[in-house]
């Protein structure tokens, strides 16, 4: 039995896409634990792990996040490399020395750290222990200048060298790797997932169990705070065929939206998983996990994307014939309509959504990229 520490930036989209390979290795008999910042300990401990708090929380790296791009006299190309060092950066060096800490108790054998989780690699180059980088969606070219910059600027140039060095994991399926370089050439496939099942409240159930059309409606867990822009979707799929299920993320309370359509069911979270099986349509932010889960099911999708990886993910997705993009700017009952008209309305689009699905279903599982990792 080995030890075994998974590390991750604290939110959702950085920590559940690890979930089953950490799932494989309790399976494999190993002592696993996890450590991110402690606003995830709650929703992971839930899940039955051992999870410790490292750093700070994700509320906090995003306010400082925010207080950087609320600056009207910085450049906007300043605002975005100061932006990501709030957000990876200063974070990783608090959770590092957390990590130490944890670590004088309890040494793993290794470490499997999310490819933006930084304090991971500073861990096993001080014990000198095996690391591994998980990918949390499309591995893009970016990746190799966005965490050398952010090295450098919390006093680690060669991170990035340490980082690129070490086996990589790659959740994405063949037609959704971006062009250009790949920052890990000899990354190891690795099948992603919809994610775990769960409970549902009792109203989703009900629609889950009839045979109506499903729309999965979402905006995610990080900029999903405008109650504004949930009106603005659900007015959009109001005349859809069909039942919509919507999801506001923790940071948005359901009641606060007012009436919504007739035609929607809105709660503040449900397993994905339970959705995305079960959906016709996938209109959301176009976030890796959420993005990849329904192509895990071949649902053809509209993406909103709203930042981070998200237009490039969305990008990415319409390339494939997937799904349509809106534009930030064409953010609008009209236009978000037309879109979910236009995926609903054309199979091809369905069809490029299975044809991915079938590439996932090829890729190895957790079990068998476990055992290739020689633990």
């Amino acid at each position: 039995m080995a030890r075994v520490l998974f590390t991750s930036s604290p939110a959702y989209g950085h920590a559940l896409p690890m979930m089953p390979l950490i799932r494989a290795a309790e399976r494999a008999g190993h002592e696993v634990r996890v450590a991110t910042g402690p606003d995830l300990v709650g929703p992971l401990t839930a899940r039955g792990l051992d999870v410790r708090p490292v750093g700070p929380s994700w509320a906090s790296c995003w306010s400082a996040h925010e207080v950087i791009w609320s600056d009207t006299g910085t450049p906007e190309e300043q605002k975005r490399t100061d932006g990501l060092v709030a957000l990876f950066g200063t974070p990783a060096l608090a959770r590092f020395a957390d990590l130490v800490v944890l670590t004088r108790t309890w040494r793993p054998d290794l470490v499997v750290h999310e490819v933006l989780e930084m304090a991971g690699p500073l861990l096993c180059r001080q014990l000198g222990v095996s690391s591994a980088a998980h990918g949390i969606g499309p591995m893009f070219p970016f990746y190799a200048h966005l965490i050398g910059f952010t090295g450098a600027a919390i006093g680690e140039p060669q991170l990035w060298d340490q980082v690129s060095t070490a086996p990589a994991l790659d959740l994405s399926p063949p037609s959704m790797r971006p062009d250009g370089p790949p920052p890990w050439p000899g990354a190891v496939p690795l099948r992603p997932s919809a994610g775990e099942a769960g409970p549902v409240p009792p109203d989703v159930a009900e629609v889950l169990a009839s045979d109506r059309p499903l729309v999965y409606f979402t905006l995610g867990t990080v900029k999903n705070s405008n109650t504004t822009d949930f009106r603005t979707g659900l007015a959009a799929l109001e005349g859809c065929d069909g039942v919509v299920v919507a999801t506001t993320g923790r940071r948005v309370d359901p009641d606060d939206l007012g009436p919504v359509p007739a035609n929607a069911v809105v709660t503040e979270f449900v397993p994905q998983a339970a959705l995305l099986e079960r959906a016709d349509l996938l209109v959301s932010h176009s976030g890796s996990g959420t993005m990849l889960g329904g192509l895990v099911h071949g649902v053809p999708q509209v993406a909103l994307p709203r930042g981070t990886d998200q237009p490039q993910n969305a990008a990415l997705l319409a390339r494939a014939g997937a799904g349509v993009v809106v534009a930030p700017e064409d953010y609008a009952v009209a236009t978000i309509r037309a879109a979910a008209a236009e995926v609903t309305g054309d199979p091809a689009f369905r069809a490029a959504a299975e044809r991915i699905r079938d590439e996932i279903v090829a890729m190895p599982d957790a079990d068998a990229v476990w055992a290739g990792l020689g633990v």
